[in-house]
Formats: C-alpha cells, sequence, structure tokens
C-alpha cells in the first residue's frame, strides 16, 4: 500500500466529527490492505492510524522535525518502505548517530508529497490526533473484516496487541482470534478508570458500597511469572523486567507457580512517603546504571490486582473474588491502603489520610466489576484533587486532521516578577472544546506578534488561561526547568490581565511540595 493511502485517510478521519464516518473510513482503508494479504502491512498501518509506531521509540523528536526538506512532487512511498526506514533509523547508535539519524530523516521526508511529510511530522511528534481512538479503530477492524466487534475488541483484550488482532482478523478471519487468551508472559492492556468529582460521587455511582484504595503516584507495571522465569511490562505493554529488579524479586516470593498482577512501582522515602514521580520514572531510562540506582534507591511493590494465579484466569471474577485471593497470597507490605465502605464520610476520612501522606488520591471500585484489561471501565473511577493556574499564551501552533485551519495547541507561560517577563512551561490542547478552538483561533491571531515559525505562531503576552495540571516535574526542555503533569485547558480569563497572572514562584512551591 502506498504511503499517501494512508496519510489520506488519516486526514479525512481528522476532519469528520462522526464515530461512523471515522469507522467506515477506516474500515474501507483496512479492507484494502487487508485485500493484499500481507498481515504486517495491516499491522503497521493500525498502530499509525492509532498514532502509534511498531517500533515504539526511533530517537526523533521535535527537535529533529524542525527544518524538513522540501516535499516531493509526486508519491513514490509503499508503507512498508517507510516502516523499514523507522526500522533503520531507530537501530542507529554510537558516535555520529544523531547525524546518520538526520540524513536517514532527511531522505525520508524529501520522497514524500505534503500530505504525507504532514503524517508523518504528526505521527514521529506524537501528535496525531486524527481521532482513530481505540474503541474505533476496533470497529473498523471488525467492518473490514466481517467479524463480530465484540470478538475484536477481547481478542485485543487479552491479546494486548490491536495491531495484531487487526492483523489475524484481516487475513486470517475470526477463527484467528481465538488464539488470543489469557497468556502468562503475554501482556495485556490495563483496566483504566473513569473519573469522580468527589467520594459521595463515587459511592452513588458504584451502587452504595465500594472498595477504596489509595492512588500511588508511581509506575502502573503489571508482573507476570511462570516458575521461576518473571516479566514486567509498562502499561504501555514496554517489556522493563531488566530494570526492576525489586519487583522481580517481590514476584518470585510470593507462594504460586503462575501469576499475573497488576502493580504499582514507586520511590519512597525513608518515612514511607513518595519521593517526585520523577524519582521513580528515572528507573526506567535506558541509560540508567540499573544496579546503582536500586542500591541507591530502591523501589516499593504495591500488587493492587490480580487477573491470573495457577492456572485460573481471574479477570471476569469480582473484585471482591480477586481481592480475596490477592490479600490471600501478597503479604500487607506489597498492598495498598484499602477501605470499604458505604458511609460518605468514611470515605471522605480515607482520602483525606492518603492525600496527607503524599498520594495522588483514592481509587474507588465496585465489589462486583470484572477486570476490563485494556478498557476505562465504569467500574473503576479515580478521585483527585485538581490544581489550577492562571497562566499566559505565549504561543499557539496550528492545528491539524479536524483542528486544520485552528490555532490549537497554546505555550503556557508563568510570569517571572522579578524581570517581568514570562517562564514558559509546556504547552496543550487538552481539553479545549470546537467553540473554544474557533474563539481562540480568532483571538491569537489578533495577539499574533510577527509571522508564523512554520507551524508556530507567537503572540503578545495578553491573554490568561486558566490551567488544570495534576503536578509538577522536572524538565530541562524548557527555561523554567519545570512543566506541568498532564495540562489541561478550562477556561479563558478575560477579566484577569497578565500583571494578574500566577508567577514562576507559585509553581516552584507545588514542585516543592511535591504537587
Amino acid at each position: 500500500m502506498q504511503l499517501l493511502d494512508v496519510a489520506t485517510a488519516s486526514t479525512e478521519v481528522g476532519a469528520s466529527s462522526s464515530r461512523l464516518a471515522k469507522t467506515a473510513r477506516i474500515a474501507e482503508l483496512l479492507r484494502r490492505v487487508g485485500d493484499e494479504g500481507d498481515a504486517d502491512q495491516v499491522a503497521v498501518v493500525v498502530s499509525w492510524l492509532s498514532g502509534e509506531l511498531p517500533q515504539r521509540q526511533i530517537g526523533v523528536g521535535w527537535a529533529a522535525l524542525r527544518s524538513l526538506p522540501s516535499p516531493a512532487t509526486a508519491e513514490s512511498l509503499t508503507v512498508p518502505e517507510v516502516h523499514a526506514r523507522f526500522t533503520e533509523i531507530g537501530r542507529v547508535a554510537g558516535k555520529g548517530s544523531q547525524a546518520r539519524r538526520a540524513e536517514l530523516l532527511a531522505g525520508l521526508f524529501g520522497a514524500a508529497t505534503d500530505i504525507e511529510q504532514t503524517f508523518l511530522r504528526r505521527l514521529l511528534g506524537g501528535e496525531l490526533r486524527q481521532g482513530a481512538l481505540v474503541g474505533v479503530m476496533a470497529d473498523a477492524v471488525a467492518k473490514a473484516a466481517g467479524v463480530p466487534a465484540a470478538a475484536v475488541r477481547r481478542a485485543a483484550m487479552l491479546g494486548g496487541d490491536l495491531p495484531a488482532v487487526a492483523a489475524a482478523a484481516l487475513t486470517e478471519g475470526e477463527a484467528a482470534l481465538e488464539q488470543f487468551t489469557l497468556t502468562v508472559g503475554r501482556p495485556v492492556g490495563p483496566m483504566l478508570a473513569q473519573t469522580a468529582t468527589g467520594v459521595a460521587e463515587a459511592l452513588e455511582r458504584l451502587g452504595g458500597t465500594a472498595v477504596f484504595e489509595a492512588k500511588l503516584d508511581g509506575a502502573r507495571v503489571q508482573v507476570h511469572r511462570s516458575g521461576d522465569a518473571v516479566s514486567i511490562y509498562t502499561r504501555s505493554l514496554d517489556d522493563v523486567t531488566a530494570r526492576l529488579p525489586e519487583v522481580v524479586d517481590a514476584a518470585l516470593a510470593l507462594p504460586v507457580a503462575t501469576l499475573i498482577a497488576d502493580a504499582e512501582a514507586i520511590a519512597l522515602r525513608a518515612d514511607g512517603r513518595p519521593h517526585r514521580f520523577q524519582v521513580t520514572a528515572s528507573r526506567f531510562g535506558r541509560s540508567v546504571d540499573i544496579a546503582a540506582a536500586a542500591a541507591a534507591q530502591p523501589l516499593s511493590v504495591f500488587i493492587f490486582d490480580l487477573l491470573h494465579v495457577d492456572g485460573v484466569d481471574l479477570l471476569d471474577k469480582p473484585t471482591r473474588e480477586r481481592i480475596g485471593v490477592l490479600d490471600s497470597l501478597v503479604p500487607e507490605v506489597n498492598r495498598v491502603d484499602r477501605l470499604v465502605t458505604d458511609d460518605a464520610a468514611q470515605a471522605q476520612d480515607f482520602l483525606d489520610v492518603t492525600l496527607a501522606a503524599g498520594h495522588e488520591g483514592v481509587m474507588a471500585k465496585s465489589l462486583s466489576a470484572p477486570y476490563e484489561a485494556g478498557r476505562r471501565g465504569a467500574g473503576w473511577l479515580k478521585v483527585k484533587p485538581v490544581h489550577t493556574l492562571d497562566l499566559v499564551v505565549l504561543a499557539v501552533e496550528w492545528g491539524s486532521g479536524r483542528r486544520t485551519g485552528k490555532l490549537s495547541n497554546i505555550h503556557l507561560g508563568a510570569r517571572d516578577p522579578s524581570t517581568g517577563e514570562f517562564v514558559m512551561l509546556g504547552k496543550t490542547f487538552k481539553g479545549m472544546t470546537d467553540a473554544m478552538l474557533e474563539w481562540q483561533t480568532a483571538r491569537f491571531l489578533e495577539l499574533a506578534d510577527g509571522p508564523a515559525d512554520g507551524y508556530v505562531v507567537k503572540v503578545r503576552p495578553e491573554q490568561v488561561v486558566e490551567i488544570a495540571f495534576d503536578g509538577v516535574q522536572t524538565s530541562s526542555r524548557y527555561p523554567g526547568g519545570m512543566t506541568l503533569r498532564f495540562a489541561r485547558v478550562l477556561r479563558y480569563r478575560d477579566v484577569k490581565s497578565p500583571a494578574e497572572a500566577d508567577t514562576i514562584d507559585t509553581v516552584r512551591a507545588f514542585y516543592q511540595r511535591g504537587s
């Protein structure tokens, strides 16, 4: 298949607001690529349209995409050729690797047409937002292959890999989906949670009684054990076994032969309070000396759910049964704090104590809910406080896909009272409604400060925006040395002047108290 076919479909899907239209357009493309009989090519196309690379990371970020050659005038690239080039770029290492990577990247982009360049730039930059979410993609795969959507979702849930499921369905049919079962050593997508505004709402939505668990700000991991063999996977299903010896040891200490567990690895201080998230996250870096890092700051392991134990699958069992098995196998030191209650006051006390201990909040879980691997199930609700800052917009980026022609991603700045300047803290497009996009496009074109630099429009620092965020973390990418975690737009504050925006000192205060 030609790259242009995929790029065109991506653009059309992104321009549509209809789920049915998105599904139909993707299905049409997948049916064509499936007819070619190349399972690997099907998997690649599904990965790309989901905004991911099959290679995960190839060492190319936005910095490498700033200066690109002029687009080609005629299409020539195929999906297998581009996939092979990505693999080649990802394998470059050693002295001169940056120059060699840039050379390969320039060759690829030089052979790409304008629409193909846009697609590749967004894909590699992690901003391919054409709306092909997992649910839409699963429905499109089912439609293209002529198989029940439920069968595709179940296979993807247990196989943990929708591209592989798509390849099987489109090249071999529904019978091939039976190979995707819960298997020790093969990671599955973790169950995700919806959000509740408070513990009272959580109790109401979960039927009046719920189990509340401390929500730790660590790294979620999936633990697989078969005999003495242990594998550890991140929530994105990357194998990190070698980087987490403490998790391996904790798994081997359990009185089981086979196991699949959902857990949290976290760096704790001597007083039991959590270190800043980045202390935990640093253990996942490729260049880290694991032995030295583990000796300097060991990770603690907390198992909070079980999917499989000694030949028995548990994911379809209700929460109360899975908890019972967990408590019989996992020592208390490796379990999260937990409360089962129907009393909102007790639940609030538990939340308050958890927050006072330095943790994120609580998870509220239905006692009757199964483990819905890979899905954001209604049986799990997260409850945590929301922090906000009033910041100033410093620049805006032109959008792509459905946001083509709109100013979308905003650059955020906090006021430095010592200089009167603004310090950039990051950027976000989260939380923007269609109406907001329309308004801010007109507004920021009025505030434009000179011509656009590529797709970035610098603006006069006059517009204040209220931003919600989950925390502040270290970042060498931005001048302030910090950035906001999970920043999203709440509203524009027209009644506030830039002089009333929050200062960089306020942001540092959040950082210093670990928020």
